[in-house]
């Protein structure tokens, strides 16, 4: 992959984490020896995934009209701090290097946020959040506990304020895109190290959440965003195609059922892009997602060829009030579900969870569940598969660099 954010395998080799992806593939060549042998095969390490994106919560105080997480917004379904505390704990001492805070709800309106982002930093866990802009007085806070290996994304999706409400539909009313973006300079002021970015969801006219759900185009404010962005201190700004769901529950790109004119989408993407670019400064970026430029490039469906296996599933989940998934790209759906929310609570559970690991790992068929995900984890699931089924020492997979970049 051309974006070093998205190079998994090349995370996946540095000296601090390939250890546990050597005991993980050990793992598997056992388990399949063991069957072709006719033994039983040996129970899952206890081991911990090395990223999780973590739910906080599934309170939104939006109404996004293009969320892909919609079915599952402002549910009963809560965390017992305590247990998810305890939790993080055993995933730290096993392996779990950084948490991403994100998904079925907005972070920032969780009760405990401020502590809770302290306690992941005083486990020495790489911290980012993924919010929605409103909880800015949130993000202040936790501001001088962040490192120059955090970061913080708002997603914007807009460069007037009559487009981002018209997409986002904040409950409260007073809630501006100017006012969320007057608070940049007043965080970066208590401290600049980590990255704030702004993301950008780009949406074009015929594209749909589902049936009758039409959303808001908005390729034409592509250059006011970044403009917006470059002048109120973020570091970047981050372009990414709008995703809807599958059949099958999982997140997908569907850009021909999405307009049939999908090349003039293209090119109306990409002079929008070549100007924004113009924008750029040495202090701020202007990103073309993974998913972009496979859209643009028109090879998207060359990463729909999964492995049976997806082995990524062992390294990289998603914990939520509803249980704990195999993907980003399955939050929620049933038949990803790998175990209870509680799965790492305690010694006992967190057996539990290494049974379904491996229940998942056997019985989830990427090559067909995923045959149509454009999965940015293609790549190094492939990697993985082939140190799986291959025969060489793995003494001999050498590292690579070190980045100190733990985030799947």
């Amino acid at each position: 992959m051309a974006n070093p954010i998205h190079d998994f395998t090349a995370k996946l080799r540095q000296p601090a984490v390939l250890p546990g992806v050597l005991d993980y593939v050990r793992w598997r060549r056992s388990v399949e020896a063991a069957r072709k042998a006719g033994r039983p095969a040996p129970d899952a390490p206890a081991m911990a995934p090395v990223s999780i994106n973590l739910d906080l919560t599934t309170a939104c105080n939006y109404r996004c009209d293009h969320c892909i997480d919609w079915d599952i917004l402002n549910t009963a379904n809560k965390h017992d701090e305590a247990v998810l505390r305890a939790s993080i704990e055993n995933m730290a001492a096993k392996g779990l290097r950084s948490v991403i805070l994100i998904g079925g709800g907005e972070p920032t309106v969780y009760p405990g946020f401020t502590p809770f982002v302290k306690f992941l930093k005083d486990l020495r866990l790489q911290v980012a959040v993924v919010s929605n802009g409103s909880g800015n007085r949130k993000i202040l806070e936790i501001a001088p506990w962040l490192d120059e290996h955090d970061w913080v994304r708002l997603s914007l999706d807009a460069g007037t304020n009559d487009t981002f409400i018209r997409m986002h539909k904040p409950v409260d009313k007073s809630v501006s895109l100017e006012g969320i973006c007057e608070w940049v300079p007043k965080v970066k002021a208590v401290n600049p190290r980590f990255k704030y970015g702004f993301s950008f969801i780009i949406v074009w006219r015929g594209a749909e959440r589902e049936q009758d759900v039409k959303i808001v185009e908005n390729i034409h404010e592509i250059v006011g965003a970044t403009r917006l962005a470059r002048d109120h201190g973020f570091d970047y700004i981050s372009l990414k195609p709008f995703l809807v769901r599958s059949s099958t529950g999982s997140e997908v790109m569907d850009p021909e059922k999405a307009e049939a004119e999908l090349q003039s989408v293209i090119q109306r993407i990409r002079r929008e892009i070549d100007e924004a670019k113009t924008l750029g400064t040495d202090t701020f970026k202007v990103l073309e997602s993974t998913n972009l430029r496979m859209l643009e490039q028109g090879n998207w469906r060359d990463f729909t060829n999964q492995p049976q296996t997806c082995h990524m599933q062992a390294l990289r989940q998603v914990l939520t009030p509803t249980g704990l998934y195999n993907c980003p790209a399955y939050r929620g759906v049933d038949r990803a579900r790998i175990a209870a929310k509680d799965a790492y609570g305690d010694a006992a559970r967190f057996a539990g969870t290494g049974r379904g690991l491996a229940t998942i790992l056997d019985g989830f068929d990427a090559s067909k569940e995923c045959r149509e995900v454009t999965c940015l984890y293609n790549d190094v699931n492939w990697w993985l598969e082939g140190l799986v089924k291959g025969d060489s020492l793995l003494d001999d997979v050498a590292a690579g660099a070190e980045r100190a970049d733990y985030f799947l």
